[in-house]
């Protein structure tokens, strides 16, 4: 097997394989092998194509194509960008048929297709044919004797220039990608940056290349390399004005649907009151931490409350926690409100399969306009932060004056829970205590309370 084409295989199965990790730590319910397949199969053929668009001398003539020449014609002369681009149109493709959504499918291929970029550059190298780039007395340089396209000067290396590229872009993309599993991250952001960094990066070392400049001073390469750059600043800037338009417990709601909510460490920002938070554990962002959820039902069992209001149900985590604390005492009853319908759906089915339905009043309405009947022993505010002051205010008459408040997201970094907390101390509302967790606690009680 000719060693370029040898590279070339390496290439693709180091990409099949981190495509393969990509796809399960991502729980995608796509076959990798197919996805590898339909790209063999779009790189070379685009990769070809562009190659005899961009240089019309090898073009095979009706001899070559009726003959077993064609074969030898294949093992060299592939433009990158050829195959880039169709393997593109490949996956969007593939995006639809799989319905994970064609941004989605470009997420997940793109640390594969940096890795494999790089390694397949290696195949250039050795070959030599012609990817080097302009004469160099620098002490890496190489000659090519042997070569595809041979030269006997020392030669920038330009293969291994790209190769360190590839690999450093592949780490970074592969990260993000863990980040994406962790957390909610914009569909469409690593394709985008791997647009960006990939065409910065061929950009830049074709002014050490000997391509022919064809225009506006740029060879073909660098000028496509551009318009990579260009359309991922164009994807990153459509992909992130479209998820910030997303309702934020709806953008959660998603992420835990797809990678499920495992406990992990806590990556909430340090603040000067908590400079450690990866010391707690979380389930997801609109979920308390773990620590707090075990504070919760420790205080039902320590307040022994009759009535608990919980504003922001979300998937019911944090009801459970407080409801087996109920359960121990044998009394009390939580009402809990969620306005998302499928939210809402979800967190009935958790509480539901929790065998805790009988301490728990959930109600798919607004916070605001939830009507609870008696005194309140026990408020924990954990809805949308804008509406936590409002939502104490609005049952600060029914609440016991022995009773607690309790606002979750109150750290000195989440300014709006922790401010509105003491403004309201300020006015001689409540009395307020900040607990030091990674989001941040409010223990609040009313002022009358302290009479």
């Amino acid at each position: 097997m000719p060693t370029f084409g040898l590279f070339m295989w390496l290439a693709f199965v180091v990409a099949f394989f981190v495509l393969r990790a990509d796809i399960q730590r991502r729980k995608f319910e796509i076959d990798p092998q197919t996805v590898i397949v339909w790209m063999v199969i779009a790189g070379i053929f685009g990769a070809k194509f562009w190659h005899l668009v961009d240089t019309p001398a090898d073009r095979p003539t009706l001899e070559i194509l009726t003959s077993r020449a064609i074969f030898s014609w294949f093992q060299g002369g592939f433009a990158w960008f050829g195959g880039f681009t169709l393997g593109i149109a490949t996956l969007l493709y593939l995006g639809r048929k799989y319905r994970i959504g064609m941004l989605n499918m470009l997420d997940v291929c793109s640390p594969a297709v940096a890795i494999g970029y790089a390694v397949g550059r290696i195949g250039c190298l050795v070959s030599g044919d012609g990817d080097y780039g302009r004469p160099t007395d620098m002490p890496w340089g190489m000659a090519f004797p042997n070569g595809l396209v041979p030269t006997t000067a020392k030669v920038h290396p330009t293969p291994i220039y790209e190769f360190i590229a590839g690999a450093l872009i592949f780490w970074y993309l592969w990260r993000r990608g863990k980040r994406a599993t962790q957390h909610p991250l914009a569909s469409g952001v690593i394709t985008g940056e791997f647009l960006v960094l990939s065409g910065i990066a061929r950009f830049l070392v074709e002014f050490l290349r000997i391509n022919p400049r064809v225009v506006l001073g740029m060879s073909n390469a660098q000028f496509t390399a551009l318009l990579s750059v260009l359309a991922g600043i164009g994807l990153l800037i459509f992909a992130r004005r479209r998820f910030r338009k997303k309702d934020p417990v709806q953008r959660v709601f998603d992420h835990v649907n797809q990678h499920g909510n495992d406990p992990k460490p806590e990556y909430h920002r340090a603040t000067p009151e908590c400079p450690h938070p990866e010391r707690w554990r979380m389930f997801d962002t609109m979920t308390a931490e773990i620590e707090v959820l075990d504070f919760l039902k420790c205080l039902m069992t320590t307040v022994k409350p009759n009535v608990v209001v919980e504003t922001g149900t979300f998937l019911g985590v944090s009801t459970v926690y407080m409801a087996e604390g109920l359960k121990q005492n044998g009394f009390g009853k939580i009402v809990t409100c969620e306005p998302d319908p499928a939210v809402f759906a979800k967190a009935k089915e958790k509480i539901d399969s929790s065998g805790l339905q009988k301490w728990v009043d959930y109600r798919c309405e607004p916070s605001l306009k939830l009507q609870v009947s008696g005194t309140i022993d026990v408020l924990f505010c954990d809805s949308m932060p804008e509406l936590r002051e409002p939502e104490v205010r609005y049952f600060l008459p029914q609440m016991n004056p022995n009773g607690l408040v309790l606002m979750h997201d109150a750290s000195s970094h989440l300014k709006t829970v922790r401010e509105a907390a003491l403004r309201m101390e300020k006015e001689g509302l409540i009395s307020v205590v900040l607990l030091p967790t990674p989001r941040g606690l409010v223990i609040a009680q009313k002022r009358q309370g302290r009479k």
